[in-house]
């Protein structure tokens, strides 16, 4: 059996701190404020909603000092750091703009925006202002992710030459809905294939073509995707999702001298296999943190990064974000999606 690398993810508790803001307390909010407040020091000191009941439910749940019922009383707030964007994703453009507008960090849940020139602005804006910005692309900063990285980058698996990904989750069909409306970003893309295209950029980088295949919803946003990327390597990636059936979001990098295989989530903190000359190693995340509980490590990351002067993510830069987002346009585009 191989020793494995070390997982070096930001520790949870004992380093610098910030005071975070939520904008827009739904369910990914929740999961969100759960995580930190339970394996983390960082603490949420405001929410904003458009609602002030939403906004002091919120409150009221996850004992946080302040509530507004509008976004720009937030990121007006003296006492906030940093601001979490947990909206619908046809927000995260305008929502991010006006907390860097007002001087404050920003952490936006993936995908950063709906279109690769709204994440252009955000970078801009951001670099411009001096502020710290970064896309939620937490499975980036997860226990496996470090590991991973780390077989990559000292040569155990030889030069990388395929990836699979799939992240596909069902959504019972409704024309309203977050996951379906072209208004709100719908679409198996920049919900679940996101991490999809993601997993492929952290083991080969971007892509210089893509070829997809899919199909519609009703709504005109896309239902489901495959697709084949080429890279400058010479090397080929097959990425697929779907909001039309669930799938165990499985994930392999083979390389020329190994491989590493997720069966069941690399999303999430889970467990990897490694296969070197035939010698199969299991990593399994032995943290205790589980599912969304996960999202803690984005956090303290990026309290890391502004404790040390960044502006963004030295793990997922915002080029990085602008480039996942090109690739998503492309997909979408083939598809003739809205």
């Amino acid at each position: 059996m191989k020793s494995l690398p070390l997982p070096t993810p930001a520790p949870l508790r004992g380093g610098p701190t910030l005071r975070w803001g939520v904008l827009a307390p739904g369910v990914i909010a929740r999961a969100f404020t759960h995580a930190l407040h339970t394996h983390t020091d960082q603490r949420v000191h405001a929410v904003g909603s458009r609602t002030k009941e939403r906004a002091e439910q919120f409150a009221r749940d996850y004992d946080i000092p302040r509530a507004y019922d509008s976004y720009e009383a937030l990121v007006a707030d003296d006492g906030i750091d940093v601001v979490y964007i947990a909206a619908p994703h046809s927000e995260h453009h305008a929502l991010a703009l006006l907390a860097i507008a007002a001087g404050k960090h920003v952490l936006v849940e993936k995908p950063i925006a709906v279109r690769a020139w709204q994440a252009i602005e955000i970078a801009a804006a951001a670099r411009a202002a001096g502020v710290f910005a970064m896309e939620a692309m937490w499975s980036r900063y997860l226990p496996q992710a470090t590991v991973v990285d780390s077989l990559m980058r000292n040569g155990e698996l030889g030069d990388v030459k395929f990836v699979t990904a799939d992240a596909s989750w069902y959504f019972e069909f409704d024309a309203a809905s977050r996951a379906f409306d072209p208004a709100l970003g719908g679409g198996a893309l920049l919900d679940a294939g996101v991490y999809s295209f993601w997993f492929s950029q952290f083991a080969l980088g971007n892509p210089t073509a893509i070829a997809s295949f899919g199909s519609l919803a009703p709504t005109g946003v896309d239902a489901q995707a495959v697709s084949a990327l080429q890279f400058a390597s010479g090397a080929q990636a097959a990425i697929s999702t779907s909001i039309l059936v669930d799938s165990p979001s499985q994930g392999s990098i083979f390389g020329t001298k190994g491989s590493v295989r997720y069966e069941n989530g690399f999303i999430y903190p889970s467990a990897f296999r490694l296969t070197i000359g035939g010698d199969e190693t299991e990593w399994k995340d032995e943290s205790g943190v589980q599912a969304r509980d996960g999202l803690a490590w984005q956090a303290v990351a990026l309290a890391g990064f502004v404790a040390d002067g960044r502006t963004e993510s030295p793990l997922h830069s915002l080029d990085d974000s602008i480039a996942l987002m090109q690739s998503l346009d492309e997909v979408r585009t083939q598809l003739g999606a809205k």
